[in-house]
């Protein structure tokens, strides 16, 4: 786990913002949910998209993580990172065809969740393995952006269509391996994993589908992001898990593999970026720091209201004041947090933004034409930079592309 000397450290010696990553933290979270969910074939695929960095995703292979991918590029990086095609799990909303036939031939599972999409792969690739996707009609999450089950969602074929899947699995004699539902991300009950189960293995019988391997019940497991937050007993929420698979697995006649995706909880506590303090403004009631970051390289305040919580690093025993902590962009929703109480904050102060390593860099973009951050890795206490962040200079050379003056 990163000190706030080390950060402050690796602020001096890579600049700022900057992402910092502790390493040997996602790899104990990790296996922690294997201690959590005591059933003898639990697989874990990580949900690639809450962060792509690559050394994270190297650590987690050699760790025995598998993958949860969401686009044919996160295939791709999967499988050039040396995950191989068994690991992994293709998971797309709104596939095209073309996208379809490009990781069909990669050999991965594809995990389907729409009635349009089944048929064409019915049509397209009969006798093919696939996994389905089903709503849970379970409605949790820590934002109703987040939430995936439902019928507002766009999310997983319904429950009640299951006779129009089994119409087209047999027209198309697919031979389905899997099932698969996804509540939300960040569940704030536990009992909405216990429902989404029982719902999904409502319709796992051996008559609807005899070649079943495995049951994935998605991820969404809840960290702490604000002061005081109770965190989930996951020991108990685990007993019952395993309690429910077993049930499930004795009257389903044999024992399947359960499988689970989480993201956030795997990588969001063990991430920080870090941003430096250039500007300290009065504004009659409000007093208003800016920072050399915007949302464009860290979005989940502007986009979701999020909260992350921030430590002023280099002036921690400074006396308690209210502060909107803004960014660089001109937008005036730029804030990484309103009326925050923190130690005072003077201009050349560095601040850690925490719970940073899930949906954060991956979620970034260039917008204003600001660069992402640099980033780096932590692992047995010693630091590696792992991407570098472009130049103002590069990052204009990058946008003209192929375009000629």
């Amino acid at each position: 786990m990163a000190d706030s000397e080390q950060l402050l450290k690796l602020a001096q010696q890579y600049g700022t913002p900057l992402y910092v990553y502790d390493g040997d933290g996602v790899v104990q979270h990790y296996r922690a949910l294997f201690d959590f969910i005591p059933w003898p074939r639990l697989r874990v695929h990580y949900a690639l998209k809450a962060n792509y960095n690559p050394m994270l995703l190297k650590l987690l292979g050699e760790a025995g993580a598998s993958i949860d991918a969401v686009s044919p590029g996160e295939v791709h990086l999967a499988l050039q990172l040396g995950f191989p095609k068994e690991r992994i799990l293709f998971t797309a909303n709104n596939l095209t065809d073309a996208e379809f036939d490009e990781v069909r031939d990669l050999g991965v599972l594809m995990n389907i969740g729409s009635l349009s999409r089944l048929a064409k792969a019915a049509d397209r690739a009969p006798g093919m393995a696939v996994c389905l996707r089903f709503n849970p009609d379970v409605m949790d999450g820590d934002n109703e952006k987040t939430m995936t089950g439902g019928d507002l969602t766009k999310f997983g074929i319904l429950l009640e269509d299951i006779g129009r899947v089994l119409e087209i699995v047999r027209r198309g004699n697919l031979r389905v391996v899997g099932l698969h539902e996804h509540t939300g991300s960040g569940l704030q009950h536990t009992e909405s994993v216990f429902r989404s189960m029982k719902q999904l293995m409502s319709v796992a019988t051996p008559e609807n589908f005899p070649e079943l391997e495995f049951l994935d019940f998605g991820g969404g497991f809840k960290v702490p992001y604000k002061p005081g937050e109770e965190r989930v007993d996951y020991y108990a929420m685990g007993r019952e898990i395993v309690s429910l698979f077993g049930d499930f697995c004795r009257r389903y006649g044999r024992e399947l593999e359960m499988r689970f995706e989480p993201g956030k909880y795997m990588v969001a506590e063990s991430g920080w970026m870090l941003t430096e303090v250039n500007t300290i403004k009065h504004n009659r009631s409000r007093v208003i720091a800016g920072c050399n970051a915007g949302f464009p390289q860290l979005i989940r305040p502007v986009l979701y209201g999020a909260y992350h919580q921030i430590e002023n690093l280099s002036h921690p025993a400074g006396e308690l004041h209210c502060y909107d902590v803004c960014g660089n962009i001109c937008e005036t929703g730029d804030r990484f947090a309103e009326q925050r109480e923190l130690p005072e904050l003077r201009e050349g102060d560095i601040l850690a933004i925490g719970n940073a390593g899930a949906y954060c860099y991956s979620m970034g973009g260039i917008y204003n034409l600001r660069p992402m951050p640099s980033e780096v890795v932590i692992v047995n206490g010693t630091a590696r930079l792992v991407r570098r962040a472009p130049s103002h200079r590069e990052l204009a050379q990058s946008v003209l592309g192929e375009y000629q003056l």
